[in-house]
C-alpha cells in the first residue's frame, strides 16, 4: 500500500513561483496596476529592481517611485549594480547631495528636473518629489513601499504614468501625517490612506500578488509574526531552524539578568527581559539603560553569528544591532545610555523610532515595548503596524525589554476610539496583535 508523504516546503520554489506570476501580469496589457503584498524581508527591493530591468528589456522606460531618500538611494545603488547597461537617474531636489555610493558609478547620473534625466532608462525618485513634476508621460511606474504613501501623493503623480507596479508591507505603518485627519474619516477621497487601499477600492479586477516567504525572519520568528500581523496572508521563513545560530566568544560571569536574557536570545530567537511592575512615564531611564546595557553586554562578550550567508561564522559589530523605540525622546535617551556603559563601539548600534526603522534589516534588534510601564493603552501604543516593525527587523533574535503588566493592561483595556461610519475594522487590531505577540515572549522570560 502506498502512503502519501507530505510534499516539504521549498521557499526558492515557492517565491519564484509568486514572482513568475507577477511577471506574467506586467506583461499583460489588459492590467492597468498590479499590487504585490509583502512581508518583512521578503525581497521587495530585489523585486522592483528585477521588475525595472526586465521593462528596460521590454523597451519600457519605468520611473521608480519611493516614499524615502534613503529608499531611493539604496535603489540607485542597487540598479546601477544589476544593471550595469542602463543608465540609472535620481530625481532630486536643488539641496540634495549624493552620496559616493549613488555618484560614483558611471551609469548614475543625478538632476533636478527631467530634462537632466534626459538619457536615462530608468529615473528613480521620491513620492514628494515626483509630485512637482507637471510634464512628462511615462508608460510605467513602479511605486516602492507603496503602502507608506499617501493617496493624496499617489493622485497627485498618477498622470506622470498609464501603468503601475505597487509594491509594499500590508502589515506595517501606515501613511504618516501632522495633520488632524478627523474631517476626511469615512470620505471615499480621504488622503490619508494609503495608496495601496484607495487604488483598489476604486478599481476592480486588479491582481493582488503574495510574496510567500520572508529571507530576513528566521524560522523561529516568522511564525509569530506571520499570526500576528499577517493572519490572511501568511509566510513562512525561507530558512530552517538549524541554519542560523549565536553564539558568544567569552563566557558569562556571575550570572547577571543580562547575561540570562541574551543567552535565552540566542537559544530561542526571543526573549523577554521584564523589570518589576511599576507605572513610569515614557522616559523611564531604568528600562531604557537596561536596552542599552544590553547591546554593550552583547558586544562586550564578542557575538559571533553562522548563517546562510556566513557559514563559517561572523562577529556581530555595534552595526549588527539595533534598538527600537516608540517616541523620540526615547531614542535620545537610549543614545545618551549608551554612551554611559563606556564601551567605545556602541555609539554605531542604529537607535530610533519604529517609523525611521522601517524597510532597515539587523542581525540583532532590541526592543522597548510601547506599552511598557503604562497606565493605558492608547491607539498610538496600540498600533499594529509599530509593533510589526518593532518586531521584525531581525535576522537571528529579537529582545523585548517591558515591565511587568503589559497583559493586564491588555486584558483590561476598553477602546475609546471612535466608531466612524464607511469605515471598516482593522484586522488584525493592535489589540489581538499585542496579546499574539506577548503570547510568545511569555515562553522566553528573564526576570530583571
Amino acid at each position: 500500500m502506498q502512503t502519501d508523504h507530505a510534499v516539504a516546503f521549498d521557499p526558492a520554489a515557492a517565491a519564484d513561483t509568486a514572482i513568475t506570476a507577477i511577471m506574467h501580469d506586467l506583461s499583460h496589457t489588459s492590467h492597468k496596476a498590479v499590487v504585490v503584498d509583502s512581508p518583512p524581508g521578503a525581497g521587495k527591493s530585489t523585486l522592483v529592481v528585477r521588475a525595472a530591468g526586465e521593462l528596460v528589456e521590454g523597451a519600457e522606460r519605468p520611473i521608480i517611485v519611493a516614499q524615502t531618500n534613503n529608499q531611493v538611494d539604496d535603489l540607485m545603488v542597487r540598479l546601477a549594480t544589476a544593471r550595469p547597461d542602463a543608465t540609472i537617474g535620481r530625481l532630486s531636489a536643488g539641496g540634495y547631495f549624493p552620496p559616493p555610493a549613488v555618484s560614483d558609478p558611471v551609469n548614475s547620473v543625478v538632476g533636478n528636473t527631467l530634462r537632466d534625466l534626459a538619457g536615462c532608462q530608468i529615473i528613480v525618485g521620491t513620492s514628494a518629489k515626483w509630485a512637482t513634476v507637471r510634464d512628462g508621460t511615462f508608460g510605467w511606474a513602479i511605486l516602492d513601499e507603496s503602502y507608506q504613501m499617501r493617496s493624496d501623493l499617489l493622485l497627485q503623480i498618477v498622470e506622470r504614468f498609464d501603468r503601475g507596479l505597487f509594491v509594499g508591507d500590508p502589515g506595517q505603518l501606515d501613511p504618516f501625517t501632522v495633520v488632524g485627519t478627523e474631517r476626511w474619516i469615512g470620505l471615499p477621497h480621504d488622503p490619508t490612506l494609503n495608496g495601496v487601499t484607495v487604488l483598489l477600492e476604486h478599481n476592480k479586477g486588479i491582481p493582488v500578488h503574495r510574496l510567500p516567504v520572508s529571507w530576513r525572519l528566521p524560522a523561529s520568528a516568522a511564525p509569530t509574526v506571520s499570526a500576528a500581523f499577517y493572519p490572511f496572508e501568511g509566510f513562512r521563513a525561507g530558512t530552517g531552524l538549524d541554519v542560523r545560530a549565536l553564539e558568544f566568544r567569552t563566557a558569562g560571569f556571575g550570572g547577571s539578568h543580562l547575561d540570562e536574557t541574551l543567552r535565552m536570545a540566542f537559544t530561542t530567537g526571543w526573549a523577554l527581559h521584564e523589570l518589576p511592575r511599576r507605572h513610569v512615564p515614557r522616559t523611564d531611564a531604568e528600562t531604557i539603560q537596561t536596552a542599552a546595557d544590553l547591546a554593550a553586554r552583547l558586544l562586550e562578550r564578542g557575538a559571533v553569528g553562522t548563517c546562510e550567508r556566513h557559514p563559517s561564522g561572523r562577529s556581530l559589530t555595534a552595526g549588527d544591532i539595533a534598538i527600537g523605540v516608540a517616541h523620540r525622546d526615547q531614542a535620545d535617551l537610549v543614545r545618551a545610555a549608551l554612551a554611559r556603559t563606556g564601551n567605545p563601539a556602541v555609539p554605531a548600534v542604529a537607535v530610533d523610532t519604529a517609523n525611521r526603522l522601517q524597510g532597515r534589516e539587523f542581525e540583532v534588534v532590541i526592543v522597548v515595548h510601547p506599552l511598557s510601564g503604562r497606565r493605558d493603552a492608547t491607539a498610538f501604543h496600540l498600533e499594529a503596524g509599530r509593533l510589526c516593525v518593532l518586531t521584525s527587523r531581525h535576522r537571528h533574535a529579537c529582545i523585548v525589554v517591558a515591565r511587568t503588566g503589559i497583559g493586564d493592561l491588555l486584558d483590561s483595556h476598553a477602546s475609546t476610539e471612535p466608531v466612524h461610519l464607511s469605515v471598516e475594522a482593522k484586522f488584525p487590531d493592535g489589540w489581538e496583535a499585542n496579546q499574539v505577540v506577548l503570547s510568545k515572549l511569555a515562553q522566553h522570560r528573564v526576570a530583571g
